[in-house]
């Protein structure tokens, strides 16, 4: 899962998956705006048919944020 997580940031942002991992910071790393997090949040509910909830948001910093939220939505 984690891999295909990743892949979808690195279509999503067009940018090169060698260039993210767990570690990496979305606004930090990346320079992802809220316009990105939109796209990205709907790529990973269509992705795994999970809500993303706007509270649980901005807890998701890192790819390991996301990877660790999705896998505990994703059952």
């Amino acid at each position: 899962m984690k891999e295909e997580i990743i892949s979808i940031i690195a279509e999503v942002l067009e940018i090169p998956k060698e260039n993210i991992n767990e570690k990496t910071n979305l606004v930090k790393d990346l320079d992802v705006e809220s316009l990105d997090l939109v796209d990205l949040v709907a790529a990973f509910e269509d992705k795994y048919d999970i809500e993303i909830l706007d509270k649980d948001i901005k807890n998701l910093q890192t790819v390991g944020d996301i990877i660790k939220y999705i896998e505990k939505k994703h059952v």
